[in-house]
């Protein structure tokens, strides 16, 4: 089944090239069938790009999902055109007042901040906060994934003296939750921040679990009990040369990065990067949707309250 995108978004042609089903509203329309409402906040410079990686993704399940774009502000970006902002996102203000099955937050290049020197961290507490109500699943990838733990479960991270980028090898602590269904016991993801969170601190915590970690990038894969919030700290929707392309970026900065690591042939820089994450990135996110979307959400979207239907069907 195809992703359902806005009429006319650019990603629609690159995703088409790569045979990859999408469908547009209008086609939607024309079909009975309760599509799975999933809504994306994209904190990334390059928006379309992000939405670009993110729907590659999305698109790989036999759900019918109905996607839409929201900003955190209405300013200009520099790496944004704004009238792709104003045609294809929307203002908090504009979805408040309904209920999704899912909401995916993105990674944003504010990894060197406190949470509280984010010009717009109160608006990103309130939107984390009206999830807890109005969203049966919530997806927190990269930056974001710190920024929940921190709100939510009051975990703070710890700035690393060197960024941690590259590909790294993960374990499956436990084999048996619907998430990591069809897992290898050992699978690759690919990382890129400047902070890391305490594997041992949220192992603690009574209201979370580590399904996923790496001796090198620390945890990677965190869920509440509830199921309904899932924290990724690293970056399944990237593209194969998106490390890359981070990496020249920062050397023509003059930052002096790390070269990342596990990622060119021979790590070396001049080399291809090899790419091999993809089946693990496409199966992540398919489980998500299945197991802690689709299985979960109520049909009436207007039945989503703070206690979701995984706590009601085990008694909570």
């Amino acid at each position: 089944m195809p992703v359902k995108i806005p009429d006319n978004l650019p990603a629609t042609d690159i995703l088409e090239s790569e045979n990859i089903f999408v469908m547009s509203e209008s086609r939607a329309a024309m079909q009975d069938i309760r599509p799975i409402r999933v809504l994306i906040l994209n904190l990334m410079p390059n928006k379309i790009e992000t939405e670009t990686q993110l729907l590659r993704l999305l698109s790989n399940t036999p759900l019918q999902v109905d996607i839409e774009l929201l900003r955190i502000h209405d300013k200009a970006s520099k790496h944004t055109p704004m009238d792709h902002l104003n045609t294809f996102y929307r203002d908090f203000d504009e979805v408040k007042g309904r209920n999704f099955d899912g909401l995916i937050i993105t990674g944003a290049p504010l990894g060197q901040l406190d949470f509280e020197e984010v010009t717009y961290w109160e608006h990103i507490k309130e939107i984390i906060d009206w999830s807890q109500t109005h969203v049966t699943s919530v997806l927190f990838l990269c930056w974001a994934a710190h920024a929940g733990l921190f709100h939510l479960y009051g975990l703070k991270r710890q700035l690393l003296e060197v960024k941690c980028s590259g590909v790294f090898e993960h374990r499956r602590i436990n084999a048996h939750v619907p998430l990591l269904r069809g897992f290898d016991d050992v699978f690759y993801a690919p990382h890129s921040r400047y902070a890391q969170m305490d594997v041992a601190e949220i192992k603690a915590h009574p209201q979370l679990s580590v399904l996923a970690e790496s001796a090198q990038a620390g945890a990677y894969l965190v869920i509440s009990h509830d199921h309904r919030n899932l924290f990724v700290t690293g970056h399944p929707e990237y593209r194969k040369g998106t490390l890359r392309d981070e990496y020249l970026r920062d050397v023509a900065a003059g930052i002096n990065p790390p070269v990342p690591q596990n990622y060119f042939y021979n790590d070396d820089p001049d080399e291809e990067p090899v790419a091999r994450w993809f089946g693990h990135g496409n199966l992540l996110i398919s489980n998500w949707l299945n197991y802690y979307v689709y299985q979960l959400t109520p049909y009436d979207l207007d039945d989503i309250s703070a206690i979701t239907p995984w706590e009601r069907a085990n008694g909570g």
